[in-house]
């Protein structure tokens, strides 16, 4: 082999690892959010996806569910042809359907989630990896109530800053699919012209939750972090009302060099000393 031939099957070799690597994170993360004992989904709800490279990435396929599913219910898909459904104006559900499947990259025939434009739209962005939707119970017990934002910009406790940032997005109920992808980008948008960093969690009103991460541990500890915070929010109101940090509060814990360090072990980002700048 010419060392031409050789550096390209070596690039090609390492190529296939990583793509399993991915595969197999995603595959683990989705089996640890769909474990029913968790109650964060039951039956087909929820759906996750992990970055392959700039132009590819995965996505759960219609139909399958994250508690059971294995590399056959993923589906590569264009990240390119994903975003260019936005594009469409008001496209049928059935158009979507159709184009949903024409972007898939793998030849498995499979159709991906109908919320594979919003995952291709957050998994562009930045240090986002992967990305974990769920229907928590007791998440939606805020979300279905008359006070659906409650837990949107204000924390309870330092580990919930740590975890999930000093905010979340909110964006109000929205018919899933390429209506909600358009309004989970707004608010981020939004949310990062605001703030100047990206949000870590994205809460929708009757709907559930979206856990952005570098990594399958961080969409896994921030969705954990933001469950906990909800039950501890309602057991709050049942017995007087919640005592809310105060902004100050919030911005010290989200600025302080140690709880940045704790914050990278925690997700699994860090390498050595403090997390420099991640987060």
């Amino acid at each position: 082999m010419t060392t031409s031939g050789a550096q390209a099957h070596e690039r090609t070799g390492n190529v296939d690892e990583h793509k399993q690597k991915v595969l197999e994170d995603l595959i683990d993360m989705s089996h640890r959010l769909g474990q029913p004992e968790r109650e964060l989904v039951i039956l087909g709800e929820g759906n996750t996806s992990a970055r392959v490279s700039d132009e590819s990435f995965y996505v759960k396929a219609s139909g399958t569910q994250l508690e059971t599913i294995d590399a056959g219910g993923f589906v590569e898909v264009s990240t390119e042809r994903a975003l260019a459904i936005l594009d469409e104006d008001d496209p049928s559900d059935e158009r979507i359907i159709e184009l949903l499947r024409e972007s898939g990259v793998d030849g498995s025939g499979l159709v991906p989630s109908v919320e594979t434009i919003l995952h291709a739209s957050l998994l562009s962005m930045p240090g986002i990896n992967f990305v974990g939707h769920t229907h928590p119970i007791a998440a939606n017990a805020i979300l279905c109530s008359e006070n659906p934002e409650l837990l949107v910009g204000n924390r309870m406790f330092p580990d919930d800053i740590v975890c999930t940032g000093p905010s979340a997005v909110y964006v109000p109920y929205t018919d899933p699919g390429v209506k909600l992808a358009k309004a989970v980008r707004e608010g981020v948008q939004r949310y990062v012209e605001e703030n100047g960093f990206l949000p870590k969690l994205i809460l929708m009103q009757n709907h559930g939750i979206i856990a952005l991460g570098k990594t399958a541990k961080e969409v896994e500890t921030i969705t954990n972090m933001h469950v906990k915070s909800c039950r501890i929010a309602l057991g709050a109101l049942a017995v007087g009302g919640i005592n809310f940090l105060t902004p100050a509060n919030v911005e010290r814990i989200f600025n302080r060099p140690d709880e940045k360090a704790r914050e990278a072990m925690l997700f699994g980002t860090r390498k050595d000393g403090y997390s420099k700048g991640d987060g």
